[in-house]
Order: structure tokens, then C-alpha cells, then sequence
């Protein structure tokens, strides 16, 4: 199959929904099938087009048999409202033009966010009548509103009824959540529309390893200290303040190190967090080297998951599947009632505090702490269920299946014998 994946997001850029996609495509590739990426300038998460990609307005590249096209970005790395507005556009009307240098596929997979990639994607999808699959990573605008970052009513009118345009148009919508797949329902998203696919980690690259002779945790002084891990994006769904605030609540137990990894402009904001409060027993770094994932997760004795009370069915963690596939136990300070929360009970590798509560989250760390069996046990749970749930493979197998099914389902319906075969791998 010819598989055309819109995402605004990919390799080299190490977090986020990058990697996913860049393991997708690569995944597809392996098992015969011919994958093309149209994406932006790599510039996340320093919101700084990343240097060999600078004053280029397009880029094609070739890495492990994927087709990668490029297109440019107009960014800013403070950017406002408006900023937001014109970088989106700009991905819109610069990579339109990359849709027709390439062979017509079978199907289009569109990640969103942003929602304003709808409006290229569905041209591109209606010119050449394939699928558009709808990928939902996020769902905007409510997650911008609920925390705050989106206030302009009018840009919420207009995203809302962007919103509204892209579960309209889209053959197949793939949520990474049941209580997404429940929240479009409630708009009014037909339930025979939607199907959940989580996301996936890569059980071979994370692992559980053990801690000792780790030179990651040797290199930052963290080989005697029971470490409590945060990693990844610092945005305002997260309120890492209460991170800090716990920590501040364990600096009479001397072997506990909190640990957050993050971009290097939202850790100045803690690290004045940290001075205002006196947590010293908080380590802010910046974000790691992909390759230096897994000692990371090694060295590491618990992981948190962290959101604000208000963010319960438009936001799932990616960090989730990686937490549990490095066998450490999770310490959720999530909505008793979000998606986070429900995905952390089921695979019994995790607690569940209150959120935004400081006194919860040390006292949960706290019992972890003086209890290394209780670590072990969800741990180990946690392993199985990402085993069992969260591999790359299944992922695959997952998209095949539903490549194949839509396609089959249209030739039929137009009298055409599809001239494709999926392997199951």
C-alpha cells in the first residue's frame, strides 16, 4: 500500500508525538508497504527551527526507507496568539504543494494537532479520493480553553467549527483513548466512526534495566538516591508545581531526589519555583539525547504522571506506555476520572493521588520509598501490561488492519478489486 502520513511532527525532534510517528512509518516500511511523510521543519520542543533546516523552504529526505518531505515552518519561540495563528497557516499553504510530488496512496493518516492540517489534507484526500484517517492525539480546542491557553472567543469560535469540519470530513477517526472516543461521541462523532489505538512503545529500546552501573544516573550523582522521574513536556495541562511543592514536603529524607527533565525555557520558570520554596532536593535538567532514554528510566525509581484537576478526556500522557514498559512504578497525580487515570488502574502498575495536592503525591512516594516489594510488584504489572497492550507491533498490526479494511470496503463498494496485499508481520 501507498500510505501518505500528514503530521506536522517528526525525527529528529525527540518527544511528543515525533518518535510515534517516526516509528510508524518506519514499522509500516519494514513490512512492505510504501510510506511517504509530509511534515514541517523539525523544531519542537525549543520552538526554534533546528539549525541544518534554517532559511530552507523545502527539504526531502530518505531515512530508513521512509520519504520524508519538508516544507516551512514561520515560528516563533515567545509566540502570541497570532503567532500560533500564522505558524499553522503557514504549515498549510507550504505544505500543499508537497502533496502532489509523490505517488497517489491508498490512504492519508492526518495527526492532530494541529487542526488546521485538516484543511490541506482533506484537498489533497478529495482530489485523488482516498481516506483521510483522522489521528487524535489531542482534542482542540477544548484541551487550550480548559487550561487557559486559548481565550479569544472568536479563535475558539473558529477552531470549533475547524473541529467540527475535521470529524465531518474524515473517513475514520483514531483516538489513543476510550474516554476520547466518549468525549466525540458527545459532539455528536457517529461511534461506528471512531476506533481507539493507543499509543505504542518500542519494548526492545525501553526495558526494565537495572540501576546499577548506570552511567546516566553517575553522571548526574544520582547513584545512591531513590529518584523520583518526571520527564517530558512542561506545558500548562501539567502544573509541575506541585512536583516541587512535594518535594519540599521529603527534604527531611535525605536519599529522595525529585528529577525533572524538560525544555530548558519552561525549567527557568521552576528553577525560580524552586528557589522561592527551597526545594534543593530538586534536580531540573534538560531534556536528554533519545538514546539516552533508557538509562534515564533505569536510574529512576518511580515515574510520575502529572495533569490539573480540569484536564479529564482530551489529553493522554504518551509518557504512560514508556513508564510501564521500563517496569518502574507509576505515581499518577491525575483526575480520578480522566483518561490518564484509567489507563494507569488497568495496568495495575501505578497509584493514583489527587491531583494538584502536594501532601498526596509525598505520601504516596514516601510509602514507595520505604517499601521496595510494593515497587517490584507494580512494576513487574506494569511490564506485563505494556507487553500484553502497548507494543509497536500490535500498534502495526492495528493500522494494517485498518488500512486494509477501508480500503477493501471502498473497492467493493465501487466495483474495484483492490491491488494490494497487508502482511501481518
Amino acid at each position: 500500500m501507498h500510505i501518505l502520513i500528514y503530521s506536522y511532527n517528526y525525527h529528529p525532534e525527540p518527544i511528543g508525538i515525533a518518535p510515534l510517528m517516526t516509528e510508524l512509518a518506519e514499522g509500516l516500511v519494514k513490512r512492505g508497504h510504501e510510506v511517504r511523510v509530509i511534515t514541517g521543519m523539525p523544531n519542537y520542543p525549543q520552538r526554534e527551527i533546528y539549525d541544518e533546516y534554517r532559511g530552507k523552504w523545502y527539504v526531502n529526505e530518505q531515512k530508513n526507507g521512509v520519504t520524508i518531505q519538508r516544507s516551512y515552518l514561520r515560528i516563533k519561540s515567545k509566540p502570541n496568539l497570532l503567532d500560533r495563528l500564522l505558524l499553522e497557516l503557514s504549515f498549510v499553504f507550504t505544505s500543499l504543494p508537497q502533496t502532489f510530488k509523490g505517488k497517489r496512496p491508498n490512504v492519508i493518516i492526518l495527526t492532530v494537532p494541529p487542526l488546521f492540517g485538516t484543511l490541506p489534507a482533506k484537498i489533497f484526500s478529495c482530489l485523488y479520493n482516498c481516506p483521510l484517517i483522522l489521528n487524535v492525539q489531542d482534542i482542540l480546542p477544548e484541551a487550550a480553553v480548559r487550561v487557559g491557553l486559548l481565550k479569544n472567543k472568536w479563535m475558539i469560535r473558529t477552531l470549533t467549527a475547524l473541529e467540527k469540519f475535521a470529524y465531518q470530513t474524515a473517513h475514520t477517526i483514531s483516538v489513543i483513548a476510550d474516554g476520547f472516543g466518549d468525549n466525540l461521541v458527545n459532539k455528536g462523532v457517529p461511534v461506528n466512526k471512531i476506533v481507539c489505538i493507543p499509543n505504542w512503545v518500542n519494548l526492545n529500546f525501553i526495558r526494565p534495566l537495572s540501576k546499577a552501573n548506570n552511567s546516566w544516573a553517575s553522571k548526574h550523582q544520582l547513584d545512591d538516591k531513590f529518584v523520583v522521574l518526571y520527564s517530558g513536556n512542561i506545558a500548562l495541562t501539567q502544573g509541575l508545581e506541585t512536583v516541587i511543592e512535594a518535594a519540599v514536603c521529603l527534604r527531611h529524607i535525605k536519599d529522595i531526589v525529585f528529577v525533572i527533565v524538560g525544555e530548558s525555557r519552561a525549567l527557568q520558570r521552576l528553577q525560580e519555583y524552586c528557589l522561592l520554596n527551597g526545594a534543593d532536593n530538586v534536580l531540573l535538567l534538560p531534556l536528554q539525547p533519545r538514546e539516552k532514554l533508557p538509562e534515564m528510566l533505569a536510574a529512576s525509581d518511580v515515574g510520575l504522571i502529572v495533569q490539573k484537576c480540569n484536564v479529564i478526556s482530551f489529553n493522554m500522557p504518551s509518557k504512560i506506555p514508556l513508564l510501564l514498559a521500563s517496569g518502574r512504578p507509576i505515581v499518577g497525580s491525575v483526575p480520578a476520572t480522566g483518561t490518564a487515570a484509567k489507563a494507569i488502574e488497568l495496568s495495575g502498575g501505578g497509584i493514583i493521588v489527587e491531583p494538584e495536592s502536594p501532601n498526596a503525591m509525598a505520601a504516596v512516594v514516601q510509602d514507595l520509598y520505604n517499601n521496595p516489594i510494593l515497587r517490584a510488584k507494580l512494576g513487574n504489572q506494569g511490564r506485563q501490561f505494556a507487553i500484553e497492550n502497548y507494543s509497536l507491533e500490535q500498534a502495526l498490526d492495528r493500522y494494517e488492519g485498518l488500512f486494509s479494511d477501508i480500503v477493501a470496503n471502498r473497492a467493493s463498494s465501487e466495483g474495484i478489486l483492490p491491488k494490494f496485499n497487508v502482511s501481518k508481520g
